[in-house]
């Protein structure tokens, strides 16, 4: 079936439930931002691969809200499918179950799988529609029913993360977590993300494409930690293990009647934002609930001295691997045909020779000229373009380490550029370095730094439309919360955080430009005004010096970038060859 056929299927199955409206969304049944195979139903029903975005179709119209990392992409991927899209970062454009309150009659019935909304989320959809008297149809998976050759949930085996990498053993984070759930009066603790789980038990997997994630859920009691999971998925010695230290394996679908037969007597505590509906409805009414964002994200987003040395020496590797391939781009670009695939590929394989490689963190972004201003493009062999000596060529990726999780952005210059590509490579730069050398009273958020990168874009009436910054997980998913570094985020930035630099410039059809590097918070001095606070940076790559309009760039840039760009050189150059760190020292040269 095309995507056409597909909707239309969707709707002969609406009017056979009695349905007005059914909503896609794309999460799975643990609110993930990337998902296996098995969830990817929003793609299926729209032909969008995008991480973000919901699909609401009703008997008579469908559409798409997705966010502005997106917008390029979707426009070309559901051209011809009958699927509108929503841009809902612009103003004045509704969320979709207001949309829904809006062209619905009232009393109309609207669908969904509950396994795939959140608690909130739920509570958004009913208090929009409550003034049409509308009915939300839980637990009603119509693209299941549809999509004839779907993917079984992952399978595959999980393994222990040994604590000389992770720095704490799961008996010293269970007990953290115990003493946080007596603060607060509960006796139980359901934690559905499969982040937090994994870093909570120091175990990981590989069911979730580049984060190395287990598909399980788990609940901790006052003496015990109860573990729901497809037990094929437990080797016998992890299980020995993991019940040695009081955490008894269950059934993945035995969560249901285990959150069931809670007692009067018990208190749960849950995050309302990543706990499904369908478990919030498992739990027995007479049980008290308790909201709460996951006590193990706060945690989880602090790292300890371990962790943070081992991401260092992680992203030295990593950044071995980017200056070879560096190098490798920049002698053979006009030599050989390189496609944007070819060039993906070729970065894997040097980081793939480096000490505890296990994967990428997420699927490269390897755009040159136009394919760069898809702020998450996918290379593909129908439209991939093959690199020329001149213009922009925008590579995003990072990898997955036993030591740490990377991310890294680099624009490389191929050859002759514009004085416009020049100026917007500078103006990329200038707030890059911006929040690179801010220092901020403790206190402070991501909220209150944005700014420091978009200013020098904004002078020329710029913007991009995403977040500056995200943070970064360890061995585990590289978007992690809660802190990030955008307007609407009010986290305050603590030492041990780790969180990306990244702004860009994108103009359709023309090109994009984005450098990142990987930050971690760490304290400065403290007067009496208050305890300082600043980034010390942790990705050693070289930012190509090429595409600086140095005469943009005051005497203060020039000197932060010259001396980053000898550190870069002090940190990998006793790990190159000669040739090779003699390349590196033209590349970190000083302007």
């Amino acid at each position: 079936m095309n995507i056409r056929d597909r909707v239309e299927k969707l709707r002969q199955l609406m009017r056979t439930n009695q349905m007005d409206a059914y909503l896609i969304p794309s999460f799975d049944a643990h609110q993930s931002e990337y998902v296996a195979e098995h969830w990817k139903c929003r793609q299926w029903i729209s032909g969008f691969t995008g991480s973000a975005g919901t699909v609401v179709i009703t008997l008579e119209d469908a559409g798409l809200w997705t966010d502005g990392r997106y917008y390029i992409q979707a426009e070309k991927q559901l051209e011809g499918s009958g699927i509108r899209l929503f841009r809902m970062a612009d103003p004045g454009i509704p969320f979709y179950s207001e949309w829904l309150a809006d062209v619905l009659n009232e009393g109309s019935v609207v669908g969904f799988d509950g396994h795939v909304f959140s608690i909130d989320m739920v509570r958004r959809m009913e208090n929009d529609l409550k003034a049409k008297r509308m009915e939300l149809k839980m637990n009603q998976d119509l693209v299941g029913k549809l999509w004839g050759d779907r993917p079984d949930i992952p399978k595959g085996s999980m393994f222990t993360h040994d604590v000389k990498y992770a720095g704490k053993s799961r008996v010293e984070k269970v007990n953290e977590v115990r003493k946080e759930m007596k603060i607060r009066g509960a006796n139980h603790y359901l934690i559905t993300s499969l982040d937090d789980i994994a870093w909570l038990l120091n175990i990981r997997g590989a069911d979730v494409p580049n984060n190395p994630v287990v598909i399980t859920n788990l609940i901790v009691a006052e003496h015990k930690c109860y573990l729901f999971i497809d037990s094929c998925k437990v080797p016998p010695l992890v299980k020995l293990e993991l019940e040695a230290e009081g955490i008894e394996i269950k059934a993945y679908d035995e969560i249901h009647m285990f959150l069931g037969n809670l007692s009067s007597e018990d208190t749960i505590i849950f995050d309302a934002n990543k706990t499904n509906s369908s478990l919030y409805s498992a739990i027995s009414r007479n049980t008290m609930k308790m909201e709460s964002p996951d006590i193990t994200t706060n945690l989880k987003a602090i790292k300890n001295e371990v962790e943070i040395k081992n991401v260092k020496w992680c992203e030295i590797k990593d950044g071995l691997a980017m200056v070879k391939f560096m190098k490798w781009l920049k002698t053979v670009v006009d030599k050989e045909d390189i496609t944007e695939i070819a060039a993906e590929e070729r970065l894997e394989d040097f980081r793939r020779v480096q000490e505890g490689f296990v994967g990428p963190s997420f699927d490269t972004i390897a755009g040159y000229k136009e394919h760069a201003a898809l702020m998450h493009y996918k290379a593909n062999k129908e439209t991939q373009f093959t690199l020329k000596n001149e213009g922009l060529f925008l590579v995003d990726s990072g990898g997955q380490y036993y030591d740490g999780t990377t991310d890294i952005t680099r624009t490389f210059v191929l050859g002759e550029l514009t004085d416009e590509q020049k100026r917007d490579f500078t103006l990329v730069l200038k707030g890059f370095i911006a929040l690179s050398s801010v220092k901020f009273l403790h206190g402070a958020t991501g909220s209150n730094l944005d700014v420091l990168a978009r200013q020098p874009i904004w002078q020329y009436g710029l913007d991009y439309k995403c977040g500056t910054g995200h943070g970064v997980g360890f061995f585990l998913n590289v978007h992690e919360g809660p802190q990030s570094i955008r307007n609407t985020n009010h986290v305050r930035l603590e030492k041990g955080m780790i969180i990306t630099n990244e702004p860009g410039i994108y103009l359709e059809g023309k090109y994009g430009i984005r450098t990142e590097n990987m930050m971690v918070v760490v304290e400065d001095e403290k007067t009496e005004f208050g305890q300082f606070m600043k980034f010390e940076t942790i990705t050693y790559c070289p930012i190509d010096l090429a595409g600086i309009h140095t005469d943009l760039l005051t005497e203060s840039e020039k000197q932060w970038l010259n001396n980053y760009h000898q550190e870069v050189y002090t940190k990998l150059a006793p790990y190159l060859n000669d040739e090779e760190s003699a390349w590196l020292r033209e590349e970190t040269r000083e302007i």
